[in-house]
Formats: C-alpha cells, structure tokens, sequence
C-alpha cells in the first residue's frame, strides 16, 4: 500500500481543525491540503509556503506558467483490467441493491505511459484549481468543493461527463436517466451538507453544462449551485466547518458513512490526497476545489487517479469506460 508523506507531525495532524479556527479567527491568510481519510492534513500560512509547493485557486496562484507544450504530449493510460473492475463494480452495485446506498463513488488508480515528467504536466495543465506538491503529486480540477464569499457559502456539485462530440450530447447528457438520478442524489446531499453549517440553504441553478478541452477530446459536465448563509462568526470556526462537510460528497456518496465503509472495502488501496481538498482562506473568504484530475509518483510511475458515481442503474461496462475517459490532462486554449 502507498504511503502519503506529508511532512506534518502527528500532534498538529490531531489538530488541523483546531489550527484552521485559529487562524481563521486571527484573520491570517493560509492555504490547506486535507487529504480524503484526513491522515496527513497541512495548513500553511501564506508567507510560510516552501518553494516546491505550487497553487492556483481560481485567480490567485503563486506561480508564473504559461501552459505552452514544448514538445508533442504522448499520454497513453494502461487501465486495471475490466475483470478486476468488474469484481469491485459487482460488490459495490450488491451493496446499492441491498439498500445501503444510494450513490457510491467508485476510484481506481491507472497507470499511465508519457512523456512529459510530473512538474511538465502540471506546466501545461490548464484548470480552476491546480496543485504541484514537491513531485509527489500534481492537482488539475475544476471541481468547486466551497466557495465563502461575504458570509454566503456556496457548493457546486458536478456529477454527468459526455464526450461533446457525440450527437446531441448537451441533449443525451441532460436527459440520461441514470445521470439525473445520480445529480439528483448528490444535490440533496450536498444540500443537506450545507444545512449542518449554514441557513437558508436553496439550490441556485439546477443542472448546467460546462465544457472542459482535455489532451484527448472535449467534454461536457454537469453542476449545480447550492447557497447558504453562514453565522456572522464563521471565520473563528472555519476548521469546524470544513469537518462537518468532508468528505467531499460528490466523490463518495449517499449516506456518506455507510457508504464510505463500502468505498474502503472495495477500492484497493487508500485514495490519499486524491478526492481531499484543498484551498484557500485570503482573511476574509475561502475558495477550494475538489483534488480530482489527480496524478501522483509511486516509485518511477506515474499513476492516475480517477472514478465515477454508481446507482442501482449503473451498468459495469460504461462506468468501467467513464473512468477510463476521466484520464486525461486539461489542456485549455487559453493562457493561464
């Protein structure tokens, strides 16, 4: 099994809530790094960043990149065999049926054969949300986990991926049962996420497109904006806050407890950093995204991690190939 190596102690792992409060109450901005089973969380102030650790968190970013490719990207994923697969699909779609879930994210790591080194990769990447972590793990996501803008807190739950190309893919994609479903449930969660921090919780926008150019094709995703509104004080509580919410419900499932023991039973190793989160708290608002578009160094590979969401529509076949279809690298046209 992998082993993540954070460079926190284990007294201030036990205490990263309690270090986010702190520094939320003082006003001083820091950036954090919650890994998914909360093992190895790091909080840095932002005059105390070392210099392999490279962020941007929509328009702020502490590194000067221009996303240009200086020679031709070779990408090629090599996938866990669909039996392999299938095995793990099977268990976690017994489980659904049996009724203790209602959604459940299932991840799997890729190896994948290239020729660009990690830091590259990350140099051409084009997202929201980028992370390099001293060549250990890069971050390329367009996943908003939450937003804190004048008091409001806002998620952006993003579940539905079609290749834009097919025909009429905004059309399929927005009338696909099984995605609805899926959107639907995590909506609802999410929502009710947001109710255990906040009040007037409402639902903004219901199910819109956005489009992302990857190295290999464009697709089409799904999201929603949910809004609530946080107590006056909610600065000197933000590590309280972020403990309630994770993990990231769009990337485990409903209800978010059973369905985590079923995650831990089926997937094969521990996810790490990948579906944690990260961001950034500038001394009045926060904004963070989702670690996914996630590619990490084990010995002299380079793997990548990705999944997708399983219902009791889900067929093993087509989850098998969204998985597949999520290895990629953002490339965007645009400079960052």
């Amino acid at each position: 099994m992998r082993e993540n190596k954070a460079e926190e102690s284990g007294h201030e792992r036990m205490n990263w809530v309690d270090k986010m409060n702190q520094l939320g109450k003082e006003k001083s901005p820091f950036i954090f790094i919650l890994d998914f089973e909360l093992k190895n969380p790091i909080i840095l102030k932002l005059g105390q960043i070392p210099n392999d650790i490279y962020y941007k968190f929509n328009d702020i970013k502490n590194y000067t990149l221009f996303g240009t490719q200086s020679k031709p990207l070779h990408f090629l994923p090599n996938p866990m065999p669909i039996g392999q697969y299938t095995k793990a699909f099977d268990a976690a779609k017994k489980e659904i049926l049996y009724g203790n879930s209602f959604l459940l994210n299932l991840t799997f790591p890729t190896s994948i054969e290239t020729n660009y080194t990690l830091r590259e990769l990350f140099n051409i990447s084009h997202a929201r949300y980028k992370l390099y972590y001293k060549d250990q793990f890069i971050v390329s996501s367009p996943e908003i986990f939450i937003k804190i803008i004048n008091g409001k807190i806002f998620t952006f739950p993003m579940k539905g991926t079609i290749d834009a190309s097919i025909p009429d893919a905004t059309s399929n994609i927005l009338n696909d049962v099984k995605e609805t479903a899926e959107h639907y449930t995590i909506v609802d969660l999410l929502r009710n996420d947001l109710s255990m921090v906040a009040t007037n919780v409402k639902v903004n926008k219901f199910r819109y497109i956005d489009k992302l150019v990857t190295s290999t094709k464009t697709l089409l995703q799904v999201s929603s904006e949910i809004e609530g509104t946080l107590p006056i004080d909610f600065n000197e509580n933000l590590g309280t806050i972020f403990a309630k919410l994770l993990p990231a419900g769009s990337i485990s499932g409903a209800p978010k407890k059973k369905t985590i023991e079923i995650i831990k039973a089926n997937e094969v190793d521990d996810r790490g950093y990948y579906t944690g989160v990260f961001g950034i708290f500038d001394g009045n608002n926060v904004d963070s995204g989702v670690m996914i578009r996630y590619i990490e160094k084990q010995d002299d590979k380079l793997i990548y991690r990705s999944g997708c969401g399983i219902t009791y529509r889900s067929e093993c076949t087509s989850e098998y190939q969204e998985m597949i279809d999520k290895v990629y690298i953002p490339l965007g046209k645009n400079k960052e």
